[in-house]
């Protein structure tokens, strides 16, 4: 009898691992998108990177800021990450060839992303960057955001969308 109630209570519920859950897309991949974007910045423009972002919202100063001003870099590294991954989580929901199409919309919104940090964000930031840029770094600029940014988000969005 035990069995029988618990299982007429368990119909039509599906288990955990088989529940769409489309809000841990754009949740992982900022989470991956940061994590690598901020390791390819490590890589090419040493420790200091977090500084370096928080002098964007504190002035160039920051940059011999402490621990909190490093820390701050890096919430708010994350945060940008996150909130482009729920922009192309939103757009998404408008445009379905978006989850249908990862690898092409993943690297147009990597392009996308690299052309909003570097002709809107960087110039009002406290920072005022507005070039010059080289080719090298354009070019690996792009690589960077089509690769780390672009791709994990789409593959994220299309991974817990189903």
């Amino acid at each position: 009898m035990q069995r029988s109630v618990a299982s007429a209570i368990l119909v039509g519920i599906k288990p955990m691992s088989t529940i769409a859950r489309p809000w841990l897309g754009f949740l992982v991949g900022g989470l991956i998108a940061g994590a690598l974007d901020l390791t390819a910045a490590y890589i090419s423009y040493g420790a200091n990177v977090p500084r370096g972002i928080a002098a964007g919202l504190l002035g160039p100063s920051a940059r011999q800021g402490g621990p909190g001003t490093y820390i701050l870099g890096i919430l708010i590294h994350f945060f940008i990450a996150l909130s482009a991954a729920l922009v192309f989580y939103l757009a998404s929901k408008k445009l379905g060839f978006m989850v249908q199409h990862p690898v092409v919309c993943g690297v147009f919104f990597g392009i996308a992303v690299f052309l909003v940090m570097n002709l809107i964000v960087l110039p009002l930031s406290a920072i005022h960057f507005k070039g010059p840029y080289t080719l090298r770094g354009l070019i690996q600029g792009l690589l960077v955001h089509m690769i780390c940014i672009g791709l994990p988000i789409s593959f994220s969005v299309r991974r817990f969308s189903k």
